[in-house]
């Protein structure tokens, strides 16, 4: 019943949020900086095989990495750490698209929201927060979902 009552909560926070989304999952590059700008977060680029992640070091401690395929757009986010990040930021327009799916759920640990365009993964508990999204039709050639970490 606790779970169900805090899980609604959140539901209601992410709802209530009042300031305006600079959206990073499904749009380019350059909206890293906007998370960046607006999660007052230290940001470092490295670069893999098939895509760049761009890390963001919150001062909450909580890591989002955010991975750009060559052609310049984020195609998957994840996060870890003490600290939710503001996921109405990372999902961007994808956010309500969660937000919908959530309360179809009840709520038992680890989640995972599978739609036609998107896919989220979450879990953890107080202190220790961890998830992933990434919208399956922006994958790069190659890559796997196993890749976002």
């Amino acid at each position: 019943m606790e779970a169900k009552l805090w899980s609604a909560g959140l539901t209601l926070v992410f709802l209530t949020v009042c300031a305006p989304a600079r959206a990073a999952l499904g749009e380019d590059a350059s909206s890293v900086l906007a998370d960046q700008a607006q999660m007052q977060a230290e940001l470092e680029i490295t670069s893999a095989a098939q895509f760049a992640v761009h890390r963001l070091q919150l001062p909450s401690a909580t890591t989002v990495k955010e991975y750009v395929s060559p052609a310049g757009m984020v195609f998957a986010v994840s996060w870890q750490g003490p600290a939710m990040p503001d996921l109405q930021q990372i999902l961007g327009r994808y956010f309500e698209v969660y937000v919908e799916a959530v309360k179809n759920q009840s709520v038992s640990g680890a989640r995972t929201i599978q739609r036609p365009g998107l896919v989220v993964q979450t879990g953890g508990h107080m202190r220790a927060y961890f998830g992933r999204a990434y919208v399956p039709p922006m994958l790069p050639r190659g890559v796997s979902a196993e890749e976002i970490q």
